[in-house]
């Protein structure tokens, strides 16, 4: 059953059951909970590398359970919470539909940019329009960038990047590789910009972003959950004469989801984050939700099994 982010209302509780915070969850409380689930905590990687994200025994509500283990997704009229989520209750005056606003898209980006270690002042390039590049560029301006540039397309989607605070759009789809390269080494002085955030998927993101970066920046690649295919790297040129640093972001833990959830509650009304949700569907429209996300003609599009 797919569907790794939800937020719901609680029908019913067996036993004495609280959220992270020992606040108890009650029947009628919204809640949300981190989709990513059976992480051990007992192996390398969560003790040692601190790096839960790559847990061997790691599974997702939505993505890695079967639907034979039961009602383990958000496309569906119900939930079933196994025993071990890690749940938060939302405030009572809180709208569970601008949760999924930021969705899965808030916590990823908050993992890219605490990867990216923004410093304070900087100019950042997001590549990507979509949920995840528009969270990137909120967060790294919370984060402390003075300057956020975003590269992407459609143009309504820059449209919507520009409500969130992003300085300056360029479409991809007007403009040639080349011309994009010029633009930004143009609004940074010569230089390139100090971080870049790849959002997209798309593989020549990559070897574009490298270029768009300034010499001793960094770029962080976040958007690449499938093997969409191989570039063209030169050691030499690439990194070590630009002397870049270059990382992966891989997934979210409780922290980064933790994060999201605090951030939507904060500023909740600085940001304009239901302009992020382009359509509801119900669960008899979900071919509908895929074709239309598929040709970008939504931002992002949510799943509402109530919805008639």
């Amino acid at each position: 059953i797919p569907g790794h982010v939800s937020v719901g209302k609680v029908l019913e509780v067996k036993g004495d059951i609280q959220d992270v915070l020992g606040r108890p969850i009650g029947e009628g409380k919204n809640i949300v909970f981190l989709d990513v689930h059976e992480t051990c905590n007992n192996c390398y990687y969560c003790l040692v590398a601190k790096a839960s994200t790559k847990c061997p025994k790691r599974k997702v509500y939505g993505i890695t359970y079967s639907s034979k283990d039961g009602l383990h997704g958000g496309w569906s009229e119900q939930i079933l919470l196994r025993s071990g989520v890690k749940t938060i209750v939302l405030p009572d005056d809180f709208p569970p539909k601008l949760f999924i606003s930021g969705g899965c898209g808030l916590p990823t980006a908050i993992h890219a940019t605490q990867r990216a270690n923004i410093p304070l002042g900087s100019t950042i390039l997001v590549q990507g329009s979509g949920p995840v590049g528009i969270c990137a560029a909120v967060v790294s301006k919370l984060s402390g960038a003075y300057s956020v540039i975003m590269t992407g397309a459609p143009q309504h989607r820059l449209d919507i990047a520009k409500l969130f605070g992003v300085d300056h759009t360029i479409n991809i789809e007007e403009m040639s590789l080349e011309e994009r390269i010029n633009l930004v080494h143009e609004l940074t002085e010569g230089r390139g910009v100090d971080r870049t955030i790849e959002a997209t998927g798309n593989p020549k993101a990559v070897n574009e972003g490298i270029k768009m970066t300034r010499d001793s920046g960094r770029m962080v690649v976040a958007g690449h959950y499938t093997d969409t295919g191989a570039i063209k790297f030169n050691p030499h040129i690439d990194l070590n004469k630009k002397h870049l640093e270059l990382v992966g972001s891989w997934g979210s833990d409780f922290s980064h989801f933790y994060l999201a959830v605090e951030t939507l509650i904060k500023f909740q009304d600085k940001f304009p984050w239901e302009k992020i949700i382009s359509n509801e569907y119900n669960l008899e429209e979900l071919t509908t939700a895929l074709k239309d996300l598929e040709s970008l003609k939504i931002l992002k599009g949510i799943v509402n099994p109530n919805k008639t």
